[in-house]
């Protein structure tokens, strides 16, 4: 089976250690921040509840930024900013 191809709206995290998916997350994160504002961003665990832990406390916590765990797919974080 292929492996399907990132959207422009999510990251998937799959194969890297937790460090660099943290750094990644957390330079995404600040990237549609900084140039958009308003965002929704798809954040792809699998089913790894240690890194989604960690970036619930290492990163998510410490912002304002609205994020959960979807109930069709408890591999992801959602994470959304919304700017009026």
């Amino acid at each position: 089976m292929a492996k399907r191809k990132a959207q422009p709206d999510e990251i998937d995290l799959h194969g890297l250690r937790h460090k660099p998916a943290l750094e990644l997350v957390r330079k995404t994160l600040d990237e549609r921040y900084s140039t958009l504002g308003s965002f929704s961003l798809t954040i792809i665990t699998g089913n790894s509840t240690v890194l989604q832990e960690r970036i619930f406390d290492e990163i998510l916590e410490e912002t304002h930024y609205n994020y959960y765990i979807p109930s069709w797919n408890l591999g992801q974080i959602i994470v959304e900013n919304t700017e009026l």
